[in-house]
């Protein structure tokens, strides 16, 4: 399948597609957008909300949630709005959500059914990894969403200045209910 996304991204720059893509790496619409890498949301969120390339800078990881105060989609907000000039947040999860109810032990058990070894899951916890923390899901997905926002707001280095604010989109419409 790689090897088909290669061929077709040759064609691609050989007859100037991207072209209609240019744009600069400031997002238009100063905002950022934290959210779930769920397939369903790769067009449906920008159609639902009316953004096009270029308008808004987008952090997608598993839940769209915030694992610890200094992982990478903190480090991501934060370079989106001190270098690039963001100044709104939206942190959207969404219905039926894959990480709701996960949890560490479920995942390393799956981890181990795919050959990583025991001893790398110890000498990780060893070292110091939090294994529940990490790799822990969600009851709720609007209980992840005010966490995340909640995180965000109250984080130590975020300018007071920088508007957050949190939703759940219905997977099916595109709808986006606000929270709190």
């Amino acid at each position: 399948m790689i090897d088909e996304m290669l061929a077709y991204n040759a064609k691609f720059v050989e007859s100037g597609a991207y072209r209609q893509f240019s744009t600069s790496k400031y997002p238009d619409k100063k905002i950022a957008i934290l959210t779930c890498m769920d397939t369903r949301l790769v067009e449906l969120l920008p159609a639902a909300l009316g953004i096009k390339n270029g308008d808004v800078k987008m952090i997608k990881n598993a839940g769209g949630m915030i694992t610890g105060p200094f992982d990478s989609a903190v480090r991501s907000l934060l370079v989106g709005i001190v270098e690039l000039g963001v100044e709104e947040v939206m942190v959207i999860g969404h219905t039926d959500c894959g990480v709701s109810h996960i949890n560490a032990d479920m995942m390393i058990r799956h981890l181990i059914q795919r050959g990583v070894s025991q001893d790398h899951i110890d000498m990780m916890r060893y070292c110091g990894i939090d294994f529940e923390a990490w790799l822990r899901g969600f009851d709720t997905v609007e209980f992840s969403v005010e966490e995340t926002v909640d995180l965000l707001r109250n984080h130590p280095l975020m300018p007071q200045d920088v508007t957050i604010r949190g939703y759940v989109m219905d997977t099916e419409t595109g709808e986006l209910r606000p929270l709190g």
